[in-house]
């Protein structure tokens, strides 16, 4: 059997005496450190994309504010922040909560609070790749749609019969039917209902036809990217698919 694996928390900080205090530490509780000195060092390192993983990010760094981080990272779910700092004020701290962060301390802080919010972190983390993974089944099983069973899938989730299905695409009712349960099949949908919440979970949007057009747009939206490699940091945009009469 598999050994699980070990977490990784990345420690960002430019003062050595701290960044290594906090390696021994996290290495206490059986995870993985490790340290860099800049945010800059950090952005460069290619991302553990299975592993549960949390950051621990000095507020103050020569190269770039921890909160200018943080808002690089905005789209890493599974990269949960805690965030550390020898000058905090309100400001900073609301601007870092409110953008998600997991806690924020001055130091010096008990080895136990910090130790607590890692592993609530590490936690999130864990949840937030499981997510994502169960998100992928569905886009494969998506992908594996023909373009009329996709078109067939719009109008489902739109709400419309068999019979209103054959008529906005120009096809029998049998031939509906028919690519109807190919597509419930290949997604796994056992219902209706369920293949709305696929629908939903999709990020999928179902749109009425302007004018006389047989069917209304049908397109996928843009998932939330839980990893991203820094090394070549660039807006990310997945690839759209359409279907448009």
């Amino acid at each position: 059997m598999p050994e699980d694996p070990i977490p990784v928390v990345f420690i960002v900080d430019d003062d050595t005496s701290v960044r290594e205090s906090l390696r021994l530490l996290v290495e206490s509780e059986g995870w993985r450190a490790e340290v860099f000195e800049s945010a800059s060092q950090f952005l460069l390192r290619e991302s553990d994309a299975d592993l549960p993983h949390c950051l621990v990010l000095d507020v103050v760094l020569p190269d770039l504010n921890g909160c200018d981080v943080q808002a690089l990272l905005v789209d890493r779910t599974a990269l949960p922040i805690i965030f550390i700092t020898g000058h905090g004020d309100v400001q900073t701290t609301v601007r870092a909560m409110k953008a998600g962060a997991v806690e924020f301390f001055v130091k010096p802080f008990p080895d136990e609070a910090i130790l607590s919010s890692i592993r609530h972190a590490l936690a999130r983390s864990e949840e937030a790749l499981a997510e994502a993974a169960a998100l992928q089944v569905l886009r494969d099983r998506y992908s594996l749609l023909s373009a009329r069973e996709r078109e067939v899938m719009t109008l489902v989730v739109w709400g419309k019969l068999n019979k209103q299905v054959g008529f906005e695409l120009g096809i029998n009712e049998a031939t509906v039917k028919a690519h109807r349960g190919q597509m419930m099949r290949k997604m796994e949908a056992t219902s209706v209902c369920d293949l709305v919440r696929i629908a939903a979970q999709l990020g999928v949007d179902a749109l009425p036809s302007e004018g006389n057009s047989a069917v209304g747009a049908f397109r996928v939206a843009k998932p939330r990217r839980t990893f991203l490699n820094l090394a070549s940091y660039a807006p990310w945009s997945s690839p759209v698919m359409r279907k448009t009469s």
